[in-house]
């Protein structure tokens, strides 16, 4: 067994986001690479924040983008005691001390440290808790080196060096005796042995923190890879203004999620040339040397090519559930088996011209129309005129043509339309508009061969009546 163990440890106060689910990606590739593990850790601390369903939208993003974790997902607010335990570890070795001020005194010298541009210090560091007034609540605090640099030898961002002058005594146990983040992210890597610690690069002074405790505590301390943040198309960090940022977003908008997993791992991750491949191909190659320091920008052109790869690629009754899938749930059309089972028949030729599933539904729509289909405005119009009447001798053509291919329908519209002595348009227009509605539809040749001839005749029926 690898002795490389990674971790996702979002926290539920959220959906989980394109950015959340590329660290996600980059620490399950890293794991599966190296024959290690890769844990889940929910970092519900903050009680007030943390939803069940935002829980269980981590839980069902991360499944769907088939990011499969080892072991039991670790909860960290039931590791409460443990993080207390730490703390009282550091308070008894004289790494940490209790601090007195109150939230007016913390607040005052806060604004004197930033006007004198130095960090936070607080007189209780060389103090005794004896000297506290009776009664008064007090936080813990790590005693930080005032001396020498942290250095972070990151596989990401290289050496990134920290003066220690500049790193305050962080609070490790609040008034109220919970651990901070700070604290029970130190202690909960160290209990998981977390191998290595890829996360975003907003994250990179925090490893700075993070170490003083880990050495305080003599712990080894983990590799760090911090990975630059995913910017919007305009290069501004990304937000909701950008668009769709939960994964269940880009799944209702019909993304597959191997397709969202390549283009993922392609935003911010290089090997060479490779720009599709499969899990299997990357986990060959995968290592953190790879990724970029730069920030990627998200590009949904991008995305939706990767995607029309992808869906070219895919099994054809697979996408029928998913095409079905969405047009209930989605766009909420009923749809009958009968049209389900058309639908199903002609995924080979629709996916095609798709990028998403969306518009496979959307390319699809014709098949699944419920009847009669309205007929009315611009729609409406071929049908005026010569246009009805024409579609009733088309219509009986029709029914006497003993070849329902593809191309006998072809030659039979290009013959009937110079039986007629007019351009094809004059026959198509009206019959497009009554097979379909003016919904996107093939060519008509093709359009009356995955309708079938029963419901050909039925729509053309329901037109001419």
């Amino acid at each position: 067994m690898s002795d490389v163990t990674t971790r996702f440890a979002p926290s539920p106060t959220g959906f989980l986001h394109i950015g959340g689910a590329r660290t996600a990606l980059f620490n399950w590739l890293y794991a599966r690479a190296h024959g290690g593990r890769f844990l889940l850790r929910i970092e519900d601390t903050d009680r007030a924040r943390s939803t069940p369903e935002a829980m269980q939208a981590i839980l069902d993003g991360l499944d769907w983008l088939g990011l499969d974790h080892d072991g039991e997902v670790v909860y960290q607010s039931q590791r409460i005691d443990r993080h207390k335990d730490v703390a009282q570890t550091l308070l008894q070795s004289g790494a940490a001390y209790r601090c007195f001020m109150t939230p007016e005194e913390v607040a005052e010298e806060r604004a004197h440290a930033r006007a004198q541009n130095r960090p936070f210090t607080s007189p209780w560091r060389d103090r005794s808790a004896a000297d506290a007034p009776p009664g008064r609540e007090h936080v813990v605090r790590l005693k930080a080196p005032r001396q020498g640099q942290t250095v972070i030898e990151d596989r990401v961002q290289g050496r990134v060096v920290f003066e220690n002058s500049a790193l305050d005594d962080l609070v490790l146990l609040r008034a109220d005796g919970t651990p901070t983040y700070m604290l029970a992210v130190v202690a909960d890597d160290h209990d998981m042995q977390i191998s290595h610690v890829i996360r975003g690069d907003d994250h990179l002074v925090n490893a700075a923190r993070q170490s003083l405790i880990y050495r305080a505590l003599g712990w080894d301390i983990p590799v760090f890879a911090h990975i630059p943040l995913i910017h919007g198309p305009d290069g501004k960090k990304l937000s909701k203004r950008h668009g769709a940022l939960g994964i269940e977003a880009y799944r209702d908008m019909g993304y597959l999620p191997e397709a969202l997993r390549n283009y993922l791992l392609r935003l911010g991750w290089a090997h060479g040339d490779m720009e599709i491949a499969t899990t299997e191909e990357v986990l060959k190659v995968f290592d953190l040397a790879g990724i970029n320091k730069a920030p990627a920008r998200l590009d949904f052109d991008k995305m939706a090519s990767i995607n029309a790869h992808y869906l070219r690629q895919a099994d054809n009754d697979r996408l029928a559930k998913l095409v079905l899938a969405h047009m209930r749930e989605q766009k909420g059309w009923p749809v009958t088996d009968e049209a389900a089972r058309r639908l199903q028949k002609a995924m080979g030729i629709l996916k095609m011209r798709a990028k998403t599933i969306s518009d496979l539904a959307e390319q699809g729509y014709f098949l699944v129309r419920k009847r009669p289909i309205p007929l009315h405005g611009k729609v409406a119009k071929p049908l005026k005129g010569e246009g009805l009447p024409r579609l009733r001798r088309l219509r009986a053509g029709l029914e006497n043509l003993a070849d329902w291919t593809e191309d006998s329908l072809n030659r039979f519209l290009q013959d009937f339309a110079q039986q007629e002595g007019t351009g094809f348009g004059k026959v198509g227009q009206p019959l497009r508009a009554a097979l379909t509605g003016g919904a996107p539809a093939p060519d008509l040749g093709t359009t009356c061969a995955l309708l079938g001839r029963e419901e050909v005749l039925a729509r053309l029926g329901d037109a001419t009546a």
